[in-house]
């Protein structure tokens, strides 16, 4: 059994990591998903939220969201819709889209299907980039 993990995280735009780790900490559509070396392979959806990772004792946290994560032979590709690391999130902009997004919601009588879903998916990354690049919860 190996050691490390392989993570690799990529999104359409751009490989935003490739490190070796020790442990893996994903929000999978079931929940969060921990993975150690010699996990059993596994597919799932990814839900907005925060991707943690160890390594050599420093733990490392990432807003993905969307997409997929596949654990095979100690390497997690997490192939995701949208992923950034805290000091890449605009902290005012990322504030500003919460609350235009929550008073769209707000305004709202019935879902309105897809465009529901996409506004309530804009103020879940708005809320984890607040929480990301704040430091606390948003």
């Amino acid at each position: 059994m190996a050691e490390k993990l392989e993570l690799d995280v990529v999104t359409p735009q751009r490989r935003v990591l490739q490190e070796s780790v020790d442990m893996v900490t994903v929000p999978g559509l079931g929940g969060e998903l921990g993975v150690l070396p010699g996990h059993t392979p596994l597919i799932s959806r990814l839900q907005t939220g925060v991707l943690s990772y160890v390594a050599d004792g420093h733990t490392t946290e990432l807003l993905v969201s969307g997409g997929f994560v596949e654990v095979d032979h100690d390497r997690v590709s997490v192939l995701a819709d949208v992923a950034e690391r805290p000091e890449e999130i605009d902290l005012a902009k990322a504030r500003q889209v919460k609350d235009q997004v929550e008073k769209k919601l707000n305004s709202w009588t019935e879902a309105a299907g897809e465009e529901f879903e996409t506004a309530r998916t804009e103020l879940e990354r708005s809320l984890v980039r607040i929480q990301l690049a704040s430091g606390k919860p948003a």
